[in-house]
């Protein structure tokens, strides 16, 4: 295909951060088969952490007289 001067350029992949590292990557399918992470690694690396409760959510406790029901 020739493009022409008047026909747009192709867009370019929009590209997010890596969750991990930071790394700007493709979120294409077809470009980034580890979306949204840069790579394998940063991929393994993030499910290790949820793996080892990195990403637990604090909670506090109710007191022992606490009545859920009244």
């Amino acid at each position: 295909m020739i493009s022409s001067p008047d026909s747009p350029a192709p867009a370019s992949p929009r590209q997010v951060p890596c969750p991990a590292c930071g790394t700007p990557s493709p979120f294409a399918k077809d470009l980034n088969p580890y979306r949204p992470f840069c790579s394998l690694r940063c991929r393994e690396h993030d499910l290790g952490a949820w793996a080892s409760g990195d990403y637990r959510v604090g909670a506090v406790e109710p007191p022992d007289d606490f009545d859920a029901g009244a």
